[in-house]
């Protein structure tokens, strides 16, 4: 395995200006905060990598290592036995070079400049913390009209369904839009590339490829090449209130658990009472051979939240200029709204998102069986508990603490009303049998059990 070694590496464009006391805290800080600066950046420069499992990845790469050195110009980097593919002729791929610096940012914004500095039991203190990182990463602009179109997909999907994100991007940016996803491959990056031409025939000027991610799956979503704004939120919860707050619609692609999490996190905000009255515009659009996987979807909201929760979202299926049309006049809705009530385009300040939500959910195993998973409880009660279930099922298929978990205990073991209990069951089998849970499936075995 061909691993290279370089010193001196700068910004390629911008970092917002670090301090010496900013820098030397993160050298002197405790070994976690160091352990995930080096997880964060040896995912980073392990772009384009077909694995999802991030321990083989970190054992591969054991001797890897990367330095800050301040200077009064700026922070300077040098990494030791990185992955060659982050090199041409020996020179890091600019791209390459600036996502580390945004590792770099986003590891000492959180760990040092918000320590103390928000009420984080609270959920304005929350928010307020979200929005200065997605402002200190340059994501909130001001004056910028709306035309953010968030793309949740999974990692994990079939040629076919690549495709069609594509040239579902490919239609977007042909109509002015641009687009945020969780920055790594397969529903991530289609639609990525597919506007990047579509944003080049017309010529457009501002291109956004804005990469959301988060320091517990960047190592199995590490950025695709398409992404040209890279923003890491502390927590997956962080993470998903960032993509709901900068989004003037989102376009959901078949994908598998991580997806599902997405999408139920967001059905338990739009279903509660305080939202009633906030229009979003929410598309799920899969190609045609892919019908029968939002079919499924689709039944399970009816059967668990009821009938009333898929008001809240619009099914296209097989047309990928419907879609385009679709989210261009969710976009328009968006701006008039939010001219009306002189809301800001770059951040939905307005949108109500309950303190449950904000909350980080520690997949452990007794977390995971207190998971209330029963119908007698609010629609919005009960999508934010399915949305832990399913987050716990991608801790435990891709992230590190989470396959630990699994590792010591064995799977995690969930419990709750039959029927609930049955439709789970059946939609996390046809995950499986689609092949949707991991990249590598030669030895998939289920991280959860049900009774």
């Amino acid at each position: 395995m061909l691993k290279i070694n370089r010193n001196n590496l700068r910004p390629v464009r911008t970092l917002n200006l670090l301090s010496s006391r900013e820098l030397q805290g993160l050298m002197s800080s405790n070994d976690q905060v160091r352990r995930l600066f080096r997880q964060c950046a040896l995912a980073v420069l392990n772009a384009g990598s077909d694995q999802d499992d991030i321990e083989a990845l970190l054992e591969s790469y054991s001797d890897f290592d990367i330095t800050v050195s301040p200077q009064s110009r700026g922070p300077i980097l040098s990494v030791q036995n990185a992955p060659a593919s982050a090199f041409v002729d020996g020179n890091m791929i600019r791209a390459t070079q600036e996502h580390l610096f945004s590792v770099l940012r986003d590891i000492v914004f959180v760990n040092h400049s918000l320590s103390g500095a928000y009420d984080l039991d609270s959920r304005r203190g929350i928010t307020d913390a979200v929005f200065d990182i997605l402002r200190n990463a340059d994501i909130v602009r001001p004056n910028l009209r709306p035309d953010l179109v968030i793309c949740w997909g999974g990692h994990s999907i079939c040629r076919a369904e690549y495709d069609y994100t594509k040239e579902v991007g490919y239609q977007l940016g042909l109509r002015g839009l641009n687009i945020g996803t969780g920055c790594g491959p397969g529903a991530m990056k289609g639609p990525m590339k597919g506007a990047a031409i579509g944003h080049s025939k017309q010529q457009q000027e501002i291109r956004r490829y804005i990469g959301i991610s988060e320091p517990g799956i960047i190592a199995a979503e590490a950025p695709n090449p398409i992404v040209n704004e890279l923003v890491i939120l502390p927590d997956i919860e962080k993470r998903l209130e960032a993509f709901v707050r900068l989004a003037h619609c989102i376009v959901v692609f078949p994908g598998g658990a991580g997806t599902a999490e997405e999408l139920l996190y967001l059905l338990s905000i739009l279903a509660h009472e305080r939202n009633a009255d906030h229009p979003f515009g929410l598309i799920l659009s899969a190609p045609e051979q892919s019908h029968d996987y939002f079919e499924a979807i689709d039944a399970f909201i009816r059967e668990t939240l009821g009938h009333a929760a898929t008001a809240h979202y619009e099914i296209v299926i097989g047309d990928v200029e419907e879609t385009a049309r679709r989210a261009k006049h969710h976009v328009i809705q968006c701006r008039k709204q939010r001219m009306k009530s002189k809301a800001a385009y770059s951040f939905n300040w307005e949108l109500y998102i309950p303190a449950e939500l904000q909350e980080p959910f520690q997949p452990t195993h007794e977390n995971m069986a207190a998971i209330k998973l029963h119908t007698d409880q609010p629609a919005f009660d009960l999508a934010s508990n399915l949305r832990k279930a399913f987050s716990g099922i991608v801790s435990g298929n891709v992230k590190p603490f989470g396959i630990e978990q699994i590792r010591q205990q064995g799977p995690y073991l969930m419990t709750g009303e039959k029927k609930i209990m049955q439709l789970l069951q059946g939609l996390l089998d046809s995950f499986v049998t689609q092949r949707r849970m991991k990249l590598n499936y030669e030895s998939y075995e289920a991280c959860w059990r049900f009774r």
